[in-house]
């Protein structure tokens, strides 16, 4: 297989493993905070142990970083055990709202003119989760609370991409591997104390949480951070666009679980513009030949 080939099959991969997040999160009998606290946990071993990078580049920049992103990994559990995976993964991708508004701030990066009409967009597809008011369910018995953990989710998401650009680019100190393990290890730490006493698991539940912290998480984030040195952002951007697309999917078929009318139109249209977004500064970013 060439490489450019094996790379996209790589971020197909990561992409599909993504997507099964909420089906899994849900399937699993422990409570939010034991899913939370162990995924991470299981995660921070073993990419430890898959990704060379992440022994090195330990500071305190790294683990600042790894903090928004234990975060964005916390609140998605707790969404997910809340509300409708759908509502779930759709608020959490309104991420690069958020990144516009922190990136003047941040990473001084000006907004431009150009992107008022994807924050309207996204504004717009926001709002729709709100239209109305979704009615409890077993997979969901919490919309309303959980909506609103899934907008966390996304802020802290955002807070982390900062975090990473920041250290990626070389103007703070520490990896970027090292802030996503110190991230899953800051999550494991932090919710271990509201995840005891354990109690007594099927071998299928602890097989579940293993799932989640090897495979969705930790095997996933290998794959991309592989993939994404061969293939270009806008490809990138649009193959990773199967998480949020087949999330919702997975847990129809695992669970029978329907998603809204309103959270579904507002969902299309926060990934609509954000693949805009993706293509258009692909666009601008083009060389001219």
């Amino acid at each position: 297989m060439l490489p450019r080939s094996a790379a996209r099959f790589q971020l197909l991969a990561a992409a599909l493993l993504f997507s099964t997040g909420g089906a899994a999160i849900k399937a699993a009998e422990f409570d939010g905070w034991q899913i939370a606290s162990f995924r991470s946990g299981i995660a921070a071993v073993a990419l430890w142990l898959m990704t060379r990078s992440a022994r090195r580049g330990w500071t305190w920049q790294a683990v600042i970083v790894g903090i928004a992103y234990a975060g964005c990994l916390t609140l998605f559990v707790l969404a997910n055990r809340l509300t409708t995976a759908a509502n779930t993964i759709f608020l959490q991708s309104t991420a690069p709202l958020y990144l516009l508004l922190l990136a003047p701030w941040l990473l001084k990066e000006p907004v431009r003119r150009e992107d008022l009409g994807f924050m309207l967009a996204v504004g717009v597809g926001l709002a729709l989760f709100f239209v109305g008011v979704e009615q409890p369910a077993a997979t969901a018995p919490d919309p309303e609370r959980g909506n609103l953990l899934a907008l966390g989710s996304g802020f802290c998401w955002a807070l982390a991409v900062c975090g990473l650009r920041w250290l990626g680019a070389g103007k703070g100190r520490g990896s970027p591997a090292a802030a996503v393990v110190s991230g899953n290890l800051t999550a494991f730490l932090v919710g271990l104390p509201l995840a005891l006493p354990v109690g007594s698991h099927s071998l299928d539940d602890w097989a579940m949480i293993g799932y989640l912290g090897v495979f969705q998480i930790a095997l996933a984030y290998v794959f991309v951070t592989n993939a994404i040195q061969l293939i270009p952002a806008l490809e990138a951007s649009v193959i990773l666009l199967l998480e949020p697309v087949l999330n919702p999917v997975w847990a129809w078929v695992v669970q029978r679980e329907t998603p809204g009318a309103w959270a579904l139109l507002g969902g299309a249209i926060i990934l609509g513009a954000t693949t805009y977004k993706s293509w258009a500064e692909s666009r601008v970013a083009a060389p001219v030949t």
